[in-house]
């Protein structure tokens, strides 16, 4: 950890909050520092005392959920998605899929997973079955290793590709831009027929099927 740091970065670096609950808990008077109630935006040095006072500690849920196939992660007002279906429960999907892709999604209501598996530094591998129209060609493997220039994300970085057959191929990313491996796969001249994510980190989807969840725990990721 780099010093001085914001003091809601500290309390997320920590795992012990988001950085949006984080402020809430600061705005709150139950985080100190050496002693003294905290202030919003303050720098915290190696040798400060953090201290969270007073707090209930929050129940944590963690789903493994299977997306369907046309059912969209976030929709406009007033459509059905995978947040309004979950929302009464007070869960959220870490990350998103687009409607027409299907598969693994973590659905929780701890926000400090978002930073853990979306952020910046974040190595977490997403991996991803895709079946093609068009006969795949062997170097497409190379392709993806040297990271793709693409018209519409970008420098991309490298990411692993197995051809499985002469239609499916096995994709492992560590980043995750909009559509990316959609782009990726039609700048080559590829229709995407389908598109299912199977894994992210060390959690698989396993035997669920479409729409069903499995309850899991914070030593799954």
């Amino acid at each position: 950890m780099d010093y001085p740091i914001r003091i809601n970065k500290y309390i997320r670096d920590q795992g012990l909050a988001s950085r949006r609950e984080a402020d809430e808990l600061i705005a709150a008077g139950v985080v100190f520092v050496n002693g003294q109630k905290a202030k919003e935006g303050m720098m915290i040095n190696e040798k400060d005392k953090v201290e969270l006072r007073n707090i209930q500690k929050k129940s944590y849920i963690y789903l493994a959920y299977y997306k369907p196939r046309g059912l969209a992660t976030q929709a406009p007002k007033g459509q059905e998605s995978v947040i309004t279906k979950f929302r009464a429960e007070g869960l959220f999907p870490v990350g998103r899929l687009d409607k027409e892709s299907e598969g693994l999604l973590i659905l929780t209501n701890d926000r400090r997973l978002t930073a853990k598996i979306l952020g910046v530094e974040s190595e977490t591998e997403k991996e991803y079955l895709v079946r093609v129209r068009e006969p795949l060609i062997k170097n497409i493997e190379r392709i993806f290793q040297k990271g793709m220039e693409t018209e519409s994300l970008g420098k991309l970085l490298p990411a692993k590709a197995k051809v499985e057959s002469d239609h499916n191929l096995r994709v492992i990313l560590r980043e995750g831009k909009k559509h990316q491996i959609r782009v990726m796969l039609a700048e080559l001249k590829y229709t995407v027929e389908s598109l299912k994510r199977v894994r992210i980190g060390k959690l698989k989807l396993g035997d669920l099927n479409p729409g069903q969840t499995r309850s899991l725990t914070e030593q799954d990721f």
